[in-house]
């Protein structure tokens, strides 16, 4: 049962594919960062390749038909990309599903406080972390200012070679008897995550001079005044671009491979599969990391109405057409899985870990002591995918996140499975997960981008 390490079966000329693959995977991890940025990219992504805004389809009352390529946005963090098949819709879709959100930090409303001379943002963790690996980092900013009138500011500060990076500060060894006595998640309190974000007080003032200087700064190189961080989404990243890991060159180290691994692949999978019968779809999401909510999760209604949309454009606006369509669809819920790590042996079990370097990896369920909150896919689903895998020659093997009564996670498959579709689990196995540096196997991201075009093809 044990599976192959995939680099032992690759010709020269899989490799090469493999290094062109993960080349632009790498510039994908350093210029999308956030949700925002991942969409705008993959909108552009998708244009080039033929796709069309549904919105201006609507507008003009144009139909949608067969061999069309379709893209919906909600709220500019969420993406759903069709490409409508030859056979009916209510037959159902061959449906990739990842998210595009990752742990990170969030600026807050009123963030700015001055202490001792030294101006912080105030901060609000997002997702599950370790807070005390975001301390002593270098740190970028990144995200959107929207002023009263409605005019949009886009900022990024941090990345370029140039530009000034952040800091969440750290006690000095010398004094940390005390701190290092406490509990992991106590030695960082979520309250002490603030940003150093300047020092240096502005000339004839006495009270707030650091604050003052700095919103000065603000003002004159951003045009963003302190009120204006009222309607802003600001979002607080490790700085630096995405990197190659090992002497080998074999892996990658990023911020935000909990789930872009999986949302590129998928996003590359669906734009290289182009004539099809069965209507392909690619569901990018946001908020996967707090539970799916809101109007841009998986939990909102926005995929539901786009399909039905949809339906409308090509003549079934019909509720039954869309309960069927959504019932006989088949899903591979794309995210990311817990690869062993044999420095942390005891957190797994080994006959059901995922390896570096085996291929993509499917968890027929998730959820944590129990299966609780997990989706449980069929054993015929399973057995259908293996064959579509193997006949296509795609590496993959299956896991399961960690021992029984270790922990566990989930993903936006469950909320998928309450149409009554085929759902599972699918992904990348990834090292260092949820912390600001992520590892990956190159392998891997080309066996599952390898496997999501073989599921997309398959009628």
């Amino acid at each position: 049962m044990e599976r192959p390490n995939a680099w032992k079966s690759y010709t020269k000329k899989q490799v090469k594919e493999l290094e062109k693959l993960n080349k632009n995977y790498l510039e994908f991890l350093s210029s999308c960062k956030t949700e925002r940025e991942c969409v705008k990219e993959i909108v552009r992504q998708a244009e080039a390749a033929g796709y069309v805004n549904l919105d201006k389809i609507l507008a003009s009352k144009k139909s949608v038909k067969a061999g069309d390529k379709v893209y919906a946005v909600c709220m500019k963090k969420t993406i759903a990309l069709f490409n409508i098949g030859t056979r009916p819709m209510e037959e159902g879709m061959n449906i990739l599903g990842a998210h595009i959100d990752s742990p990170r930090m969030d600026i807050k409303q009123n963030p700015l406080y001055e202490n001792t001379e030294l101006a912080y943002l105030d901060t609000h963790y997002y997702g599950g972390i370790k807070k005390y690996q975001w301390v002593t980092l270098p740190l970028a900013i990144h995200g959107v200012v929207v002023k009263k009138d409605g005019t949009v500011i886009d900022v990024v500060i941090g990345e370029k070679e140039d530009d000034p990076v952040f800091c969440v500060t750290d006690l000095l060894i010398h004094l940390a008897g005390t701190q290092q006595e406490k509990k992991a998640n106590k030695v960082i309190e979520g309250e002490g995550l603030d940003i150093l974000f300047g020092s240096i007080p502005l000339k004839d003032e006495e009270k707030d001079a650091v604050s003052k200087g700095v919103l000065k700064i603000l003002k004159e190189q951003y045009d963003i005044e302190e009120e204006d961080f009222l309607s802003a989404e600001l979002e607080v990243v490790p700085a630096g671009k995405a990197r190659e890991c090992g002497i080998d060159r074999s892996m990658i180290m990023s911020y935000g491979q909990d789930d872009r691994v999986c949302a590129y692949t998928s996003l590359v999978a669906m734009l290289e599969v182009d004539k099809v019968k069965k209507t392909t779809c690619c569901l990018l999401t946001d908020k996967e990391e707090i539970g799916s909510v809101g109007a841009t999760g998986m939990q909102s209604k926005f995929f539901e109405n786009t399909v039905a949309e949809l339906l409308a454009a090509m003549g079934q606006a019909s509720e039954l057409i869309l309960r069927r369509a959504l019932k006989n669809s088949r899903m591979l819920s794309s995210d990311v899985s817990a690869a062993f790590d044999p420095l942390y042996a005891d957190a797994y079990e080994k006959k059901n870990a995922c390896y570096f370097g085996r291929g993509m990896v499917f968890n027929k369920f998730t959820g944590s002591r129990g299966k609780s909150g997990s989706n449980d896919a069929n054993a015929e689903y399973m057995g259908a995918l293996r064959k579509i895998l193997d006949d296509a020659e795609v590496h993959y093997q299956t896991a399961e996140l960690g021992k029984v009564d270790i922990g566990g996670g989930g993903t936006i498959a469950y909320i998928l499975s309450l149409y009554g579709m085929e759902v599972i689990d699918s992904g990348v196995g990834v090292l260092n997960m949820h912390a600001p540096w992520e590892i990956t196997s190159k392998a891997d991201v080309y066996e599952a981008e390898k496997g999501y075009v073989a599921f997309l093809k398959h009628a």
